[in-house]
C-alpha cells in the first residue's frame, strides 16, 4: 500500500445532509494518467477536495502512499479549477509559482534567488517563461492555466491532483499540459485530472474512473470506456458515447 499513491475506501459525502458521494472506492496506480470522468453533478471535483481534506466526509478511509495526507503532503500536489481563483490578487506569475514552494521556503520567510530560479524554471517547463513578472490578472484563461501548473510543477510531487486542467484553454495550453503529463509521467510520477470530454480520455490518458455518485468503473481506459459504462454513467443514451468507444479515431487528440 505503500507504493499506491491514492486509496480511497468506502467515502460519503453529504452536502446540507444530501449525498453526493456514495460509496465510492478509488485506487491509483503509480506511474500512471488517470481520468475522472462523469456527467455535471456527479462529485468529480468533490472527490478530489474530499480526498486533500478541503471539504468534510462523513466516512471512509482515505490513504496517500499508505499513511495519512499529513505525513505525505510534501509528495502531492494540486492543481484547483481556474474559475475557483481570485485572478484580481495583486501578484505576478513568478509570484504565483513560489507560493508552492513554501514548504521549502518556509512560513513569513523571504523568496531567496534560489526560490526564484525554481519558480522560473517550472514557468519555463510550461512554456511562460516570457511571462514571469507579468500580473495575473493581465494574463489570458489559458495562461493562468499554466502558471497554476507550474506552480504544480515546482513543488516536485509524487502525484499530482488537477481540476480540469483541459477546460477552456486554447490549442496552445492544451499542448503544453499534455507534454507536462508526459514528463511528469516519464519521471516516475502519477497524475489524476477530473476530465470533461470524453472524446479525448483514451488519447490523453492511460486509466479512467467513471463517476456518477458511485463508481461505475475504473481501470485501463480500453476497459472502462464502453458503450454500457458510458450509459450506466451518463444515465442516457447519448449517440456519441458509442463512437468514443468504438472508434479510436475520436479518441485521439489533434496535432498541433
Amino acid at each position: 500500500m505503500k507504493d499506491t499513491p491514492l486509496h480511497i475506501d468506502a467515502l460519503n459525502v453529504a452536502y446540507h445532509r444530501k449525498l453526493v458521494l456514495w460509496d465510492v472506492g478509488v485506487t491509483i496506480k503509480a506511474g500512471r494518467t488517470t481520468a475522472i470522468v462523469g456527467p455535471n453533478g456527479a462529485g468529480k471535483s468533490t472527490l478530489l477536495k474530499a480526498a486533500l481534506g478541503l471539504i468534510p466526509s462523513a466516512s471512509g478511509k482515505i490513504l496517500f502512499f499508505g499513511g495519512t495526507l499529513r505525513k505525505s503532503r510534501s509528495r502531492v500536489a494540486y492543481v484547483p479549477q481556474r474559475e475557483s481563483v481570485d485572478w484580481d490578487f495583486p501578484v505576478n506569475a513568478r509570484d504565483v509559482v513560489a507560493m508552492g514552494l513554501y514548504r521549502r521556503i518556509g512560513w513569513c520567510l523571504p523568496v531567496r534567488s534560489i526560490h526564484r530560479r525554481m519558480a522560473d524554471e517550472a514557468l519555463a517547463d510550461v512554456g511562460m517563461a516570457d511571462f514571469a513578472l507579468r500580473q495575473i490578472s493581465q494574463l489570458s484563461g489559458g495562461q493562468q492555466q499554466r502558471v497554476f501548473l507550474a506552480r504544480a510543477l515546482a513543488q516536485k510531487a509524487d502525484l499530482y491532483l488537477m481540476d480540469e486542467p483541459f477546460a477552456s484553454v486554447d490549442a496552445a495550453t492544451e499542448q503544453a499540459i499534455l507534454a507536462v503529463l508526459e514528463r511528469i509521467k516519464a519521471s516516475g510520477g502519477t497524475v489524476v485530472c477530473v476530465h470533461h470530454d470524453l472524446e479525448t480520455v483514451a488519447g490523453y490518458f492511460d486509466d479512467a474512473i467513471l463517476l456518477n455518485m458511485r463508481v461505475v468503473a475504473q481501470g485501463p481506459v480500453g476497459d472502462v470506456m464502453t458503450p454500457e459504462n458510458l450509459r450506466k454513467t451518463y444515465g442516457a443514451r447519448l449517440s456519441f458515447l458509442d463512437e468514443v468507444a468504438t472508434d479510436p479515431a475520436r479518441a485521439t487528440p489533434a496535432a498541433g
